[in-house]
């Protein structure tokens, strides 16, 4: 297990280094292998905290490993060198344990701060309640007086693999969830039977739905589009049907696009929906 978690770690590591170096247009392509750097400013700030790490772990790596590599060859017994023998050296007990100490505080003081907006859920300019169902999500928008499901679209043809499939094969929806650009959006989220978890990767964060609890998380997206993920806990047999579709629309659109739903609430249809 140990031997898998390490080939594991070393492939998120080389990955990082390969997604630095995909700054090229011949190699863009592999950009897509390393981090996404979304669409909200929590998202930038997880992606260069990741940056700044994968930087000190390459520099740490390039410093040890060079070390070693130079003793290893200037240093063989084969050219008749010979082991120092020390003991209970006060400089080198301090030495190693000073600088790893300043790296880690290095790497905590931005990480503590990004936390800490992370968390920070106040003055929203909207608030939507999402609830996890098995398997489709359920959004409400707090003190609009709209709510609905929202639902796996793919073709039943593509699934059962009668049917060419979709790009977004498995990632389509009914009903998506439609926010505003360039506002704080507060998500609350809980379920009404097993644990679920809410996951658009280019928001930049992901949070659990739990049965009798209410989990917070915030997001304000920047640019307009259409931003997919899904649920990210294994919650039963349909758990890889229960897709998040975000679609970011100008303040100005989601203005008429809010007055149309209204509208259509108050005419007796609560799920007219645009499709995907």
């Amino acid at each position: 297990m140990s031997t898998l978690r390490l080939r594991s770690r070393a492939g998120v590591v080389l990955a990082g280094v390969i997604g630095l170096l995909a700054n090229g247009p011949a190699h863009a392509g592999w950009g897509a292998l390393n981090m996404p750097e979304g669409v909200t400013p929590i998202s930038s700030e997880v992606f260069d905290l990741h940056m700044l790490i994968l930087w000190i772990c390459v520099i740490i790596g390039i410093v040890v490993f060079g070390i070693m590599i130079y003793s290893i060859v200037q240093f063989r017994k084969s050219k008749g060198a010979s082991a120092s023998h020390f003991h209970e050296s006060t400089a080198v007990e301090i030495t190693w344990t000073i600088i790893p100490f300043l790296i880690l505080v290095g790497m905590a003081i931005p990480s503590t701060a990004t936390l800490i907006t992370m968390e920070d859920t106040s003055d929203p300019d909207l608030t939507v309640k999402i609830t996890g169902y098995q398997w489709k999500w359920h959004y409400d928008y707090m003190d609009q007086e709209i709510d609905f499901y929202s639902n796996l679209a793919t073709p039943t043809e593509e699934i059962n693999g009668r049917a060419q499939k979709d790009p977004n094969y498995l990632r389509q929806v009914d009903n998506r969830l439609v926010v505003p650009t360039n506002r704080k959006i507060r998500f609350l989220l809980t379920s009404e039977d097993v644990i679920h978890a809410w996951w658009v990767p280019d928001l930049g964060m992901k949070k659990d739905a739990i049965p009798g609890f209410v989990n917070e998380m915030w997001a304000e997206i920047e640019e307009p589009g259409v931003y997919r993920g899904q649920c990210a806990e294994l919650c039963g047999r349909g758990h890889a049907y229960m897709p998040v579709v975000v679609e970011a629309k100008p303040p100005r659109e989601y203005q008429q696009w809010l007055e149309s739903r209204q509208a259509a609430r108050s005419e007796g249809d609560p799920q007219m929906a645009k499709k995907d």
